[in-house]
């Protein structure tokens, strides 16, 4: 285009120089900004790493028949930055329930996030339930406090579940080892109840949320979507599944819960966990 063709273009349409100067400025601001805005983190969240990607610093096992440290056969070790549960080095499963304990308890209110797969190989003797289960355990018991035969610490599981053979799952269940919790108003007592969300397949990452309010009201999300709502975390007086009334009895008989350890779960079949944080809001 001339110029002479460029000026009377100019005309027929009613733009001038600075006119179209100044559009070209606004529009290239715009698309600034919301380059800028697409790369700004969540509101500023200070979300604080728990796994170093590289070391267990920070976290201790406790395997069933084991003192609390003691890591058998390598059962939690890091590999291309997750945490992996693995049984590789065991001659069978043996019922050898763990738990990988952060260093630190948390309280309300808080979110917890990770990411997480499941893999395939398992021991041969791994119960038909274990299979492609885990869990992320919260308001737990100090596990000094546990004793060398324990399963399972007194705690909340934020259960994990992947498909398995001739079995119907659903992902983000809870789970209540020595505890109950109340849902819709009603104290439960069941130690699990399933969410309505399917399980997706295994070998694939999937996030994890947990999101611990102020008011002690528990949200379990997958991949950003509530499976399951419930709150009023409390001790189980009767001791079902794990050992709470020692809990009950040095608590004064004050059942209810507002915050413990955070541990991840070993069941029996291998599994990793990457991008471990935690907001404290």
């Amino acid at each position: 285009m001339s110029i002479t063709q460029r000026e009377t273009s100019m005309q027929d349409t009613g733009e001038t120089p600075m006119r179209g100067f100044i559009d070209g400025l606004a529009a290239t601001a715009i698309a600034l900004a919301a380059a800028g805005c697409s790369a700004m983190p969540q509101s500023g969240e200070n979300w604080e790493s728990l796994f170093d990607g590289r070391t267990l610093n920070g976290w201790t096992p406790k395997i069933r028949g084991f003192p609390l440290g003691e890591n058998y056969r390598d059962t939690f070790h890091v590999r291309d930055g997750a945490i992996v549960v693995d049984y590789s080095k065991y001659d069978q499963f043996g019922e050898r329930f763990g738990h990988l304990f952060y260093k630190e308890a948390f309280y309300g209110p808080y979110r917890l996030r990770f990411e997480y797969r499941f893999l395939e190989e398992h021991p041969a003797d791994t119960p038909a339930w274990a299979i492609a289960n885990s869990g992320v355990m919260i308001f737990g018991e100090d596990p000094k406090g546990m004793a060398v035969g324990d399963s399972f610490p007194v705690s909340v599981e934020a259960q994990l579940l992947g498909p398995a053979p001739g079995q119907t799952r659903f992902n983000g269940n809870m789970c209540s080892p020595g505890t109950n919790v109340v849902m819709d108003g009603k104290l439960e007592t069941t130690h699990c109840i399933n969410s309505k969300t399917p399980s997706g397949p295994n070998g694939v990452w999937a996030e994890f949320e947990v999101e611990v309010d102020a008011g002690g009201t528990v949200t379990q999300k997958i991949n950003g979507v509530p499976t399951i709502v419930y709150s009023t975390v409390q001790l189980d007086p009767e001791g079902k599944m794990a050992n709470s009334k020692p809990l009950v009895v040095a608590a004064g008989g004050k059942l209810m819960l507002d915050g413990g350890t955070i541990s991840l779960q070993s069941e029996g079949n291998p599994i990793e966990f990457r991008k471990i944080e935690i907001l404290r809001k």
